[in-house]
This record gives C-alpha cells, sequence and structure tokens, in this order.
C-alpha cells in the first residue's frame, strides 16, 4: 500500500537526492555552503509573517547572500539581538522612599549602574553574518497618577544629562528643586498614587557587513504606589 509518506518521500529523495535540482544532498560540497531552511523567532512566533516562510530548504554557498526576499540579513540579526537585550525593570529610586507629604518635592532618579548601555550580537553560524544591537536609554517620563501633582520638569520627560536621568537626593538638597521629580499636591488618603515610570531607550545596530542604522525607540514602564500623607501641625 502506498501511503502519503511514501509520496512524501519520493518528493524529498527527487528534490535533494536524484538531481532535481540538488544532487546526493549535496554531501560532496561540504565545506562550500551549507542548506538554509524557514525558522520562526521564538519571541515573535504570533506575528502574522512569522510563517510566512514556506520554501523548502535551498543551498546557498559560503559567502554569498541568500536572493530569498526572506532569508536572515544583518538587520534581521539586529532585531533578534533586540528581543535578547537584558533591559533593567523600569523601577525608579525615590526621595522619601515610598511615603512622603503633600507640597514635599519627591526627587526621582534611575540607578545608573543598572540604566547603561547595553548591547548583544547575533550570529548566523558558519557565515558571515552578524549584527550587534546597542540600547541606550535617553529619557524618563513621569506620570503621578493623578491631576493633583506637579512633575519636574513640567512635561514629567526627564531627559538623560551626564549620563545619567534624574539626580540622587543628598542631605543639603532639601529647598532644591529635584530636577527629575514630583510634588503631590493632595493626599492620597488611606491608598496610593500609582506612579508609572516610562524608560525611553534608543535602539540602533551595527554589523560587519553593512554601515547598519536606527530601530525603532523602545518603551518599557513600572509602575510603583506611592503613599501622600498630610503634614501635620500642631499649634501651641
Amino acid at each position: 500500500m502506498f501511503g502519503l509518506g511514501d509520496f512524501i518521500g519520493d518528493v524529498f529523495d527527487s528534490y535533494y537526492k536524484d538531481g532535481d535540482p540538488y544532487k546526493n544532498y549535496n554531501l560532496d560540497k561540504q565545506g562550500e555552503g551549507m542548506f538554509w531552511a524557514a525558522a520562526i523567532n521564538d519571541h515573535r512566533e504570533n506575528d502574522p509573517e512569522a510563517s510566512a516562510c514556506d520554501r523548502l530548504p535551498f543551498w546557498v554557498p559560503d559567502g554569498e547572500t541568500p536572493k530569498e526576499p526572506l532569508a536572515v540579513t544583518p538587520r534581521v540579526l539586529a532585531e533578534y539581538a533586540y528581543d535578547e537585550l537584558p533591559l533593567p525593570k523600569t523601577e525608579v529610586t525615590m526621595a522619601p522612599a515610598g511615603e512622603t507629604k503633600v507640597n514635599l518635592p519627591t526627587w526621582v532618579w534611575l540607578d545608573k549602574v543598572k540604566f547603561k548601555k547595553v548591547s548583544v550580537t547575533a550570529t548566523l553560524p558558519d557565515t558571515s553574518l552578524s549584527a550587534t544591537t546597542t540600547a541606550e536609554p535617553i529619557s524618563l517620563k513621569i506620570n503621578p497618577g493623578t491631576k493633583d501633582a506637579t512633575t519636574y520638569p513640567a512635561s514629567g520627560e526627564c531627559p538623560i544629562v551626564d549620563g545619567r536621568i534624574g539626580e540622587p537626593w543628598a542631605k543639603g538638597k532639601s529647598k532644591q528643586t529635584p530636577p527629575c521629580g514630583v510634588k503631590y499636591l493632595r493626599s492620597s488618603g488611606d491608598g496610593s498614587y500609582r506612579l508609572s515610570a516610562t524608560v525611553t531607550w534608543k535602539i540602533t545596530w551595527t554589523s560587519t557587513t553593512e554601515g547598519g542604522d536606527r530601530l525603532p525607540d523602545a518603551e518599557f514602564g513600572g509602575d510603583q504606589n506611592v503613599t501622600v500623607e498630610e503634614i501635620q501641625s500642631i499649634n501651641r
């Protein structure tokens, strides 16, 4: 009985073994090239185009770039490297931390050790194709979680200055205006405000075979609870 598996086997034998278009799976050309086959990026398997490449595995001589429109290129490798960037969790440092007072400026900044330029290189094995993707934090956007608040600067977007976003609070700065921060104008009552912090990362890539370019900026955010209390005063 002849089954579907036999039919598929015959088709593949004809294609890769019997000379139409390959002979004996190109075993006599080992070291001169390799077969390329479709693969799906695990991070993007739900993308509509993830399964767009339905071509059978095909031979590519060493040093040549496939003419297949969906073949891996340095930019594709750069996008793959982007998915592997070890970006830190978006969590800001605040002073006062956790609890603050009405009309008291709260200083906000990012840990300079964690929030720094990071790079990942993706390489296609046994080829000269590679790309390095770099992410660099450029700004921090603060949303205090209530309209009853003032942000510093007024736009709520803190740029990077001298390699740092925001400035750590220190003794002697109590009467200064924070370069990056928030001042709550009303108590949070029995609850808390949900402060949202979003970091914008500039994404670039370079390659040994191409000049490289920019990828779209990336934004990653996180929320933190902030309790705001009224300042208690005692009259004598």
